[in-house]
């Protein structure tokens, strides 16, 4: 398992989100992770 800070934008404003993944994922996947982890916690 690896740990990634990824900074994500949303709504003009700039977010850092931890992801927790098996090595050997790709960035994309990860990014997508993160986008999600995001626009579920500020989206309501």
């Amino acid at each position: 398992m690896i740990e990634v800070t990824v900074t994500v934008s949303f709504k003009g404003k700039n977010y850092k989100t931890n992801v927790i993944a098996k090595k050997g994922i790709t960035n994309k996947a990860i990014k997508n992770i993160a986008e999600k982890q995001v626009l579920k916690q500020w989206s309501e």
